[in-house]
């Protein structure tokens, strides 16, 4: 059958949709609800009859009861005329455990509910099947089929492959798959697609409903819904509530205004706000954001903040986040601060107001917060986005322009991902037998999959059948035989293997950082992805530059006077979105257009005024940025034009390139320049990049231009798979995809893997795979996944396309201090070394210099660099910092020396190790020391002198 999406352009009717509802759920209906929603109106009658269908409405605009309404009709009449049978009907589908639980109570009351006005019992079975449940509910859903199954993808996966429970599913009818916007976006959705297939294999025919929020373009995820032969209705209501959306600054000046000041203007605003509503959800992006705006309310405002605020985020106890939802939902919190842990739609009640604290980065996912305050149908959507910067300021106009005026950025659904799709083959050769054609064309029946080829198809089934024998000195065996054209399941144990190792969620830990024998301190493994040898970053308040990592263990030297060039918080950063990028691009391209044609002040504010939907405040502040850009170098960088600014810092010379298209591309853009140029120098490159650029440093004028301007769109693969090939980022994603495609098992035998060891398994496979076939499957996948999934080389490959037509041009300027727009860029390398007030100094002094060179300034300015003395304090602070720690370690070391009655000899010993020496140490107290640690350490040694004496140990041996 040809695809076919199309639109519900008319709703039924309101006595339509009650002519189908058993008078039971009409009563119902009636008594809890004044009338029918839109989503009700236009979803429940298609969702009755069958029909594929997605409902695509904002958070709290009953999209679950819409899904539910019909499906709960029939199984009521089906009670009532007493045929109802011991079989699953339903098959409830989220992302999240959390909002089953909220499904099963929000399924549980209506049914009791009804049963209360029947005054009899409707013996409809309502089960919830995750991770969590436990195997006396298990065995009890076995017996005893849950008429309506609420599980996860994992989960149904795992169902799929039970010999007796999936018996229970042969004449499912409906799939319900809500958030499928959050799910379509990553490998679990990727893999959730394949289960929906094997589920059509064993019914026959299932009508898919899928429930989304804002996202855009809908009908891909209405295609990734049914896949490419299938016929799918969409419903889209998306923007039908009424949205009281801006953004707010603290302060009128963004630039000049003093740390100090900027920071208590945005608790006291912070206050204001939260004291103007019932309910208040703040969102931060990033965890260590969301505890310090809850400890800095609870200081600032302690009468207030007393048992009424809390914090979520990831990174709590499962008991903590659900302590907070529940009191949330029950009214007892005033704000609640998260990072991304309440974006999808878990039931927290009545929330009036939605605060971001800095921009969401995109379009889709501020309306998804936003949309979590007038969570009830009628509500206003009620949110506000407050920035502390100018760069924000216009990032969050142009972003609220856009949520505004319906642009949503567009999704990316990852596509024929080969680590899934060697999972799920092996879970359908649990099955049956195949015929190896049959489940090709099955495969391909699924979105993500529908441009699957062969030769990729048949390397998978020759990997799991076992066709690379020398995989087999590495402990990898055939897990499904394949001859005569089918495949079917091998080995008794592969069941429990498929059971025990599926999923596709990477198991994440913390790296341990070295120097030699010595512990550092620990870092994210995501922040891991993102270093390069010879990157600097900052941990502990100390400098150090990354050399390589074996296993969990990162390999680092002391960096003293280099700047990092990777800030700590690099893997929790949201990446600006390339289609919100493009409107910022857009609207510095109009205002260069009236710069230059000379247009008077008033007219462009007018502008800014109407174009953005702004105050006048911001206005004023867009306006002053833009103008300071324009008199200082005659250009903004935008859309169509890339500035390469050249200028030269306290050490060395630097190339900021003005690449306003998104964290993704901008990785790419950087690694392929540093790369080409690497090449061309024999040495590694430093680079840089945020959302609206990158720099190189260390590099002579002449070779950027030219490695920039060759390269060329259709050879990106080639180079970019080359750049990355020895990368962090690619090591680790191969791990992931090697443990996904079961070359790595976490659980095997009753016994588990530790991350550590999985990630040594995986890079002594990844030279043996490389040896084998350095085009094999997994090793490709892992590659894709960098270039597609995490970074964004199709859009990158737009932009390049773009420079060879000449629709995007390059300009060069050469400054002494960066452009207004080039100070974030600038300001990267030092974003860990200096406290945050000094980054606002860092920056209003450059701000002063900017003004000073365009007549503008009424302040003194030193002819300096705007960071020498903020870097030379810095560097006295980290010396008084070693220093203090010297002498209390002094202190301990006599302290020790005299109360254990030690040889005086002793402490000249510990005195020379505190100083750095590490040779020509006596053998006595050599020994002395190795003693030390084999018994209990006496209580004289103070945890201080014996956690650096253990550290020393090894090198003074």
């Amino acid at each position: 059958m040809e695809n076919k999406i199309s639109f519900v352009d008319k709703p039924s009717t309101p006595v339509e949709v009650e002519t189908i509802l058993n008078p039971l759920v009409r009563q119902w209906f009636t008594s809890k609800f004044p009338s029918f929603s839109q989503p009700q109106l236009y979803g429940v009658l298609p969702i009755h009859q069958r029909e594929n269908i997605l409902v695509s409405a904002p958070t709290g605009a009953t999209k679950t009861l819409t899904a539910f309404l019909a499906i709960l009709n029939e199984l009521v009449d089906l009670s009532q005329k007493k045929i109802l049978e011991d079989r699953t009907y339903c098959i409830y589908i989220s992302p999240l455990k959390a909002l089953n639980n909220d499904i099963h109570k929000n399924l549980i009351e209506p049914l009791k509910e009804m049963e209360e006005l029947e005054k009899e019992k409707l013996n409809i079975r309502v089960g919830v099947r995750t991770g969590d449940t436990s195997q006396k509910d298990k065995a009890a859903m076995l017996k005893h089929a849950p008429h309506i199954l609420i599980t996860t993808p994992e989960s149904l996966a795992i169902i799929l492959a039970s010999l007796k429970f999936r018996e229970h599913l042969t004449k499912a009818e409906w799939v319900i798959i809500d958030e499928i916007h959050a799910l379509a976006e990553n490998k679990r959705g990727t893999h959730l697609a394949l289960s929906l297939e094997q589920l059509q294999h064993l019914c026959g025919h299932i009508a898919r409903v899928g429930l989304s929020a804002t996202v855009a373009p809908i009908e891909e995820i209405a295609q990734f819904l049914v896949g490419p032969h299938r016929t799918c209705k969409v419903v889209d209501v998306q923007f039908q509530k009424h949205m009281d959306i801006s953004v707010l600054s603290p302060v009128q000046n963004l630039i000049d205004t003093p740390f100090g000041k900027s920071h208590y203007a945005m608790y006291k605003l912070l206050d204001e706000l939260i004291s103007q509503h019932k309910t208040t959800l703040i969102f931060t992006n990033t965890r260590a954001a969301t505890e310090r705006v809850v400890d800095n309310l609870k200081e600032r405002f302690p009468k207030k903040y007393v048992g009424n605020i809390g914090a979520h985020h990831g990174s709590l106890g499962k008991r903590l986040r659900f302590d907070i939802e529940e009191r949330l939902r029950k009214g007892e919190l005033k704000c609640v601060v998260c990072s991304t842990s309440l974006e999808l739609g878990i039931d927290i009640g009545y929330v009036d107001l939605v605060v971001c604290l800095g921009s969401p980065k995109s379009v889709a996912r501020f309306l998804q917060r936003a949309g979590r305050a007038g969570h009830r149908l009628h509500q206003t959507i009620k949110a506000r986005i407050i920035v502390m910067d100018r760069d924000d300021l216009v990032e969050c106009a142009c972003l609220v322009k856009a949520a505004l005026e319906r642009k949503i950025d567009k999704i990316h659904i990852p596509t024929n991902a080969l680590d899934v799709l060697a999972q799920q083959i092996d879970g359908m050769a649990l099955e049956q037998v195949w015929n190896e054609r049959e489940l090709y064309d099955l495969i391909r029946h699924s979105h993500p999959y529908k441009d699957l080829k062969y030769e990729d198809y048949s390397q998978i089934l020759n990997y799991l059948a076992g066709k690379f024998v020398d995989l087999e000195d590495r402990h990898i065996y055939a897990k499904i035989w394949r001859e005569d054209g089918k495949i079917g399941k091998k080995g008794k144990l592969g069941r429990v293997i498929y059971m025990t190792n599926i999923g596709t969620i990477p198991e994440e830990t913390f790296i341990t950082v070295k120097i030699g024998d010595q512990t550092i301190g620990m870092l994210d493994e995501g922040f891991l992805e993102k270093l390069r040898p010879g990157d600097v970053f900052c941990l502990g308040g100390e400098t150090y530059s990354f050399k390589f990592s074996r296993g969990m263990v990162a390999q680092v030297s002391a960096s003293v006077n280099r700047p990092p060039t990777v800030p700590s918080w690099a893997s929790e950063m949201l990446p600006l979105s390339f289609d919100l990028a493009n409107e910022i691009g857009k609207f510095r391209r109009f205002m260069l257009d009236r710069l230059n044609a000379g247009n008077s002040k008033t007219d462009v504010l007018k502008f800014i005024h109407d174009y953005l939907y702004v105050d006048d405040n911001a206005t004023e502040a867009i306006y002053s940025y833009c103008k300071e850009q324009f008199d200082y170098c005659q250009i903004l960088p935008n859309d169509k034009v890339i500035v390469v600014e050249h200028y030269t810092d306290e050490k060395d010379k630097k190339i900021l390139f003005h690449t306003l298209f998104g964290r993704r591309v901008n990785d790419c853009l950087s690694r392929a320049t540093a790369f080409v140029i690497a090449k061309m120098l024999h040495h590694d490159v430093e680079l840089g990049i945020n959302d609206n650029g990158f720099y190189l440093s260390g590099v002579p004028k002449a070779k950027i231009l030219e490695a920039f301007k060759i390269l060329r769109a259709d050879k990106l693969d080639m180079v970019l798979e080359a750049a990355i090939d020895n990368t962090e980022v690619y090591k680790r994603r191969f791990r992931h995809c090697a443990t996904r495609a079961f070359m790595i098992l976490r659980n095997y035998m009753g016994r588990t893997k530790r991350v550590g060891r999985q990630q040594v398994s995986s890079m002594i496979l990844m030279s043996a795979l490389k040896r084998i076939d350095a085009n094999f499957c997994v090793l490709r996948e892992a590659k894709r996944e960098c270039l597609q999934d995490v970074m964004d080389i199709d859009s990158t490959k737009k932009v390049i396309s773009a420079i060879e037509n000449k629709e995007i041009r390059i300009v060069e300027i050469e400054t002494k201090t960066p452009t207004p727009f080039g100070f974030s860029l600038a300001l990267q390398g030092f974003a860990d070394v200096l406290k945050i007030e000094d980054k606002v100094e860092f920056l209003r002094r450059m701000h002063q210099l900017v003004l000073a060179k365009i007549g503008k300034q009424a302040l003194p300015v030193e002819d300096t660099n705007p960071y020498d003395d903020i870097w030379q304090r810095e560097e006295e602070q980290r010396q008084a910092r070693e220093t203090d720690a010297k002498v209390m370690l002094l202190e301990d070391a006599r302290r020790a020396v005299h109360t254990l009655r030690l040889p005086r000899d002793y402490l000249e010993c510990m005195y020379s190790l505190i100083e750095g020496e590490r040779k020509g140490f006596r053998p006595d107290f050599l020994d002395w020391v190795e003693k030390l640690f084999k018994g209990a350490v006496p209580r004289a040694v103070s945890d201080n002198l014996a956690k650096f004496l253990k550290k020393v140990k090894e090198e003074i041996k």
